[in-house]
């Protein structure tokens, strides 16, 4: 059997717990650090400080920690200890319970100092996970418990640190060497990324939410995506076994990647839906691209008769008059079909069953006549509106071009500038901002756009926006 099957234990590691000024390492700061290093299951070095954050502790987590701002106002700052945690670290996995959080705070603090921080990472929450498949629980009181560990300074630094090694130790007793082996070496290997691309990309991916590209050959478009963590979700790509023969030939094809970050999930939507468009890439689901797509009315002079139409938006079209925003025909012929079965409606008489006389469902008993005069239009009419009434298209609720605001981590503010259901870019400065302010030509509604904007705006009632015509008078 040869190392990668039967592959050995990590001779050192180093145990690592850090307390924090609170839960985001964009701009959250550390307030103490705790390291343990065993070598063969055995301690052989352990260390801590307290950090002077530079800035205030909040009173919640001076409670939970204990740490106050007292007690580290004298305390040395991160650049001052660097070397030092550097040095502790250096030549050993890095090991934390619910290790991407230790672990981003970290390379973060380093990054603020002008260094680069990398180390193989092993977390004890995902081992836990995977060596005790059968429990539910597997935050660090959960695995105390269960295991009998002891904690004399709980939710301190040194403390929680010195535990996740007694655990370490208890598993190297306790559990067959060869399955806690290939559970670590699947765990640190988890990250692995094809071995084309730097293997240090996965540390510098940003854990903040944005917009990714996978590019091939010439820096062609392969695919690009969008989530709340970027990091997480390109490192997804490309972990455990890859079933679908679309992601295998991805990971085979991409030569770079590369990301923009957003504030928020709202920016990350618009550019994702705008990028798609613009490059077209290889392995993405298209998008409306440039056609605005179609959408139903009810015809002229006709209580219950549909037209699918093509959307033009413009003078005169008005959106509170149509319902449903589709890519095809095809797809808001077959949406009706099926919300028209759904609701005992006539096939025939909306206009989208061909021929003479009783419609197939009024055969069927799945019509209440309206083809047959059993029912009227205006009773059909009726139920149609109500039918369709969760897919009545919205007016553009603001009074013309405005920037809706998104506040992300730290000072990251972002302005999305739209119009009438069309994406028109994002500013993150006044001067940007301002560029936006002067009206150009007029941009067709969008379907996608519209989908993001609705559904944003259904989920934060009191939009934060900004009206852009009080911008255009100064300009």
């Amino acid at each position: 059997m040869d190392a990668a099957e039967n592959p050995p234990l990590p001779r050192e590691l180093v145990f690592v717990d850090l307390e924090t000024t609170g839960g985001n390492a964009s701009h959250d700061r550390i307030t103490e650090i705790g390291i343990v290093r065993v070598a063969d299951g055995e301690t052989i070095d352990e260390w801590s400080s307290l950090v002077n954050p530079e800035c205030r502790i909040p009173a919640y987590i001076e409670a939970f920690t204990g740490i106050s701002n007292e007690m580290v106002a004298e305390a040395p700052r991160f650049r001052d200890i660097a070397a030092t945690v550097a040095a502790k670290l250096a030549g050993a996995p890095f090991v934390a319970h619910n290790a991407r959080f230790d672990y981003s705070f970290l390379r973060g603090e380093f990054r603020l100092i002008g260094h680069r921080f990398a180390a193989k990472v092993l977390c004890t929450v995902k081992l836990s996970r995977r060596l005790f498949p059968s429990q539910i629980r597997h935050n660090l009181d959960a695995v105390m418990r269960r295991h009998g560990l002891d904690c004399a300074a709980r939710h301190r630094a040194l403390g929680d640190a010195r535990v996740i090694a007694d655990f370490w130790k208890l598993l190297r007793r306790d559990m067959p060497q060869a399955t806690l082996a290939r559970t670590v070496a699947a765990l640190l290997g988890a990250n692995a990324l094809p071995a084309q691309l730097d293997p240090e990309l996965a540390d510098d991916l940003p854990e903040g939410p944005g917009v990714y590209r996978f590019l091939g050959e010439d820096d062609a478009p392969l695919y690009i995506g969008k989530s709340a963590s970027l990091r997480t979700r390109v490192l997804a790509h490309f972990a455990g076994e890859r079933t679908h023969a679309q992601e295998t030939k991805l990971a085979r094809q991409v030569r770079r990647i590369d990301w923009r970050e957003t504030a928020g999930e709202l920016g990350a939507s618009l550019l994702e839906a705008q990028w798609i468009k613009a490059q077209k890439p290889l392995h993405n689901r298209r998008l409306q691209g440039d056609a605005a797509g179609f959408t139903v009315s009810i015809a002229a002079g006709s209580l219950d008769r549909l037209d699918i139409v093509p959307i033009e938006a413009g003078d005169g079209w008005d959106p509170a008059e149509c319902f449903g925003v589709f890519r095809s025909r095809k797809d808001a012929a077959r949406a009706l079909a099926d919300i028209a079965r759904a609701q005992a409606l006539c096939l025939k008489a909306l206009g989208l069953e061909p021929g003479e006389g009783s419609c197939c469902g009024f055969q069927l008993g799945k019509c209440r006549g309206a083809c047959v005069g059993r029912e009227t239009a205006l009773m059909h009419g009726m139920r149609l509106k109500l039918a369709l009434s969760s897919l009545k298209l919205k007016r553009w609720p603001f009074p013309g071009r405005v920037a809706l605001r998104e506040r992300g981590a730290g000072d990251l503010v972002e302005y999305h500038v739209c119009e009438d259901w069309a994406y028109l870019g994002t500013a993150r400065n006044d001067e940007e901002l301002a560029g936006f302010a002067a009206p150009g030509a007029h941009r067709a509604f969008d379907a996608d756009v519209y989908r993001i904007l609705v559904r944003h705006l259904a989920q934060h009632a009191a939009a934060d926006w900004v009206d852009l015509r009080g911008l255009q008078s100064c300009a």
